[in-house]
């Protein structure tokens, strides 16, 4: 990969308000760009109409658009303008009603080099639970001239499974754009526990303000570094974080260390132990309730 920064940038969404979001959005990514000279810049998931939608699959269906469509053209313009690399998250329309998917699309300043859906909805999320998205089925990682680029949404996050084979596919930078309601210590044990797991660059952004479920986000947006440390870290506001990443960042345990490191979690794997790693399961506590994941 090439020495570049990478900035995360979260904002208070307006729920099902396209426009204003794609306006906000632009704003910030070109404030950030101005600063940083950021080269990619995630944004959080679902920002164009907000996580919960207002009105359930129907209305969330009209509001969307198909990738490519009308809402991934503006941002594929902002790419060609600021010439830099855009996660791009936003609520995908399927091939037929009521099929929609939770979606980040990754566009750089040629255009859309493709889209991640998420495979882990959130359980009160997904369609068959009375929520409102399909999962996804493939992971996702391409190469760029500036690095090789991941994605996972949110809660994909919690599975070590899938930033795994993201990085097995040749991500050396993995975002995940988020709508994060659950605690501060889960996001960011996440987060840093998948940048040292898998050694990659890892960007969380995560939103701010009230979600029309009547939660509210916290932000605290990352950048963490493969050996778990933070470089960067937002507060809870409207706001934009920025570092410049290393492109050979584990000659050393840890960044600013004269210690050299000599592992690999990814060449050091005995895969013989894994043997029925992907069988079905389930956590040996109870949850207070269980929604199954139904395959399709």
């Amino acid at each position: 990969m090439e020495r570049i920064v990478v900035s995360a940038v979260q904002f208070a969404i307006e729920p099902m308000n396209v426009e204003k979001n794609l306006s906000i959005a632009h704003y910030w990514i070109t404030k950030t760009k101005e600063f940083s000279n950021a080269n990619l810049v995630v944004l959080p998931e679902s920002f164009t109409t907000g996580f919960t939608p207002i009105g359930g699959v129907k209305d969330l269906w009209k509001a969307v658009s198909t990738i490519p469509g009308p809402i991934i053209d503006r941002a594929v313009q902002w790419a060609s303008e600021l010439d830099m690399y855009i996660c791009f998250p936003t609520y995908e329309r399927g091939e037929v009603f009521p099929v929609i998917y939770n979606s980040a699309a990754l566009i750089g300043p040629d255009g859309l080099l493709g889209v991640y859906r998420k495979t882990h909805p959130f359980p009160s999320e997904r369609l068959e639970a009375g929520g409102w998205t399909t999962p996804g089925r493939e992971p996702f990682s391409v190469e760029t001239p500036i690095g090789n680029i991941g994605m996972v949404i949110c809660y994909d996050g919690d599975f070590p499974e899938l930033a795994r084979i993201t990085t097995l596919k040749g991500a050396e930078i993995i975002c995940r754009p988020s709508a994060f309601l659950r605690t501060f210590d889960q996001w960011e044990l996440t987060n840093r526990a998948r940048a040292y797991d898998n050694h990659v660059y890892w960007i969380g952004t995560n939103s701010v303000g009230r979600d029309a479920s009547g939660a509210y986000f916290f932000g605290c947006s990352m950048i963490v570094h493969p050996s778990g440390m933070k470089l960067s870290q937002a507060g809870g506001c409207d706001e934009f974080i920025h570092a410049e990443l290393d492109p050979d960042p584990i000659k050393k345990i840890i960044p600013g260390s004269n210690r050299d490191q000599i592992f690999d979690h990814i060449q050091d794997r005995n895969t013989e132990a894994y043997t029925g790693i992907l069988e079905e399961g389930k956590s040996a506590f109870e949850p207070a309730k269980r929604i199954p994941f139904r395959r399709r």
